[in-house]
């Protein structure tokens, strides 16, 4: 039995969590997701907690049930508390701000870097200490923007200039030695 698959999902107050099928909905105070799971699985809301069950043992089934757990567990805590990822901004002249609820970013190039969020993320920028937070409630969308903010000018190794995760070690190259 699937270590993870096999743990209820507790549902918090104030979070709903219907299930039709295999079309899973959950409304919290933050909003509502929607999510279309495996028809194989089956899922049940009983007092306070959703469980997921699974029909046989075959590896497939196996990795759906703790899949489809581990899903609808980010869902719940999505909709009650929400996602954030920050990135830091190293590099001189390197800067981000906020025009509206569009993300603008010097990083180098002749050009300004212009993000817009896509529907349910919203960007936080703090200019003194050069972060960007992506906020939301689906967290794979959060993972992917900031993904994507931080592939415009990911870190390198020999100065540290770049767009990191916070907390993100970057290990450091020593230069040329020079010569003698």
């Amino acid at each position: 039995m699937s270590r993870i698959g096999r743990l209820p999902v507790p549902i918090p107050p104030g979070v709903e969590v219907q299930v039709d099928g295999s079309r899973v909905t959950v409304r919290g105070p933050k909003g509502e997701l929607t999510q279309e799971f495996h028809p194989d699985m089956r899922i049940t809301v009983e007092d306070g907690r959703v469980r997921v069950e699974r029909p046989n043992d075959e590896r497939r089934i196996r990795a759906l049930h703790g899949l489809t757990r581990a899903l609808i567990n980010n869902m719940v805590i999505g909709v009650s508390q929400g996602y954030r990822k920050t990135l830091e901004i190293h590099g001189t002249g390197y800067r981000a701000e906020l025009k509206g609820k569009t993300l603008v970013m010097s990083l180098g190039f002749s050009h300004p870097v212009v993000v817009e969020p896509p529907e349910g993320i919203t960007f936080i920028v703090n200019p003194k200490a050069n972060t960007v937070t992506v906020e939301g409630i689906d967290k794979q969308k959060v993972g992917q923007v900031a993904a994507e903010i931080r592939a415009w000018r990911p870190v390198e190794p020999y100065l540290g200039k770049g767009i990191r995760y916070a907390g993100e070690i970057v290990r450091r190259k020593a230069g040329k030695a020079g010569k003698i």
